[in-house]
């Protein structure tokens, strides 16, 4: 990561933080269902640890793979973890997908996967970068 990069990383508030948190846990039953379809599950390892963590994200599907908004930039542990393993599983309607190659992308590159009220909502929150991923070939 880059002294640019992370300059231009936005840094969470605690207190957004743990709120964030809270909706994790409520939402991670229904995340990567049809009942919630905004919302796919990422399952990673730990890149020091080798635990395995599932973490509830925004996912959009595009032709090569998914595309996921990234509020909190490169500092998030699940990212890292995508990084250092280049890939992950996302779990999304029901089904798993096996993802590779993670490539950070401006959020204005990825509006396709986006319709404008989603479009807009990243603007007003500030979302930079979204991470691609593509489906394992």
């Amino acid at each position: 990561m880059t002294a640019a990069t992370t300059a231009s990383t936005p840094r969470p508030h605690a207190r957004f933080l743990s709120i964030t948190r809270l909706f994790n846990r409520l939402a991670l039953p229904l995340a990567g269902t049809r009942v919630l379809p905004l919302y796919g599950v990422i399952h990673h390892r730990g890149r020091h640890s080798g635990k395995h963590f599932t973490t509830p994200v925004v996912v959009r599907p595009v032709p090569s793979g998914f595309v996921i908004p990234m509020p909190w930039g490169e500092r998030t542990d699940w990212y890292r973890n995508i990084r250092t393993a280049n890939g992950c599983v996302i779990r999304w309607k029901g089904r798993d997908y096996t993802m590779e190659q993670p490539e950070i992308v401006d959020a204005g590159d990825a509006g396709e996967a986006f319709d404008a009220m989603q479009r807009k909502g990243i603007q007003r929150l500030g979302i930079r970068q979204c991470l691609l991923l593509h489906h394992q070939l």
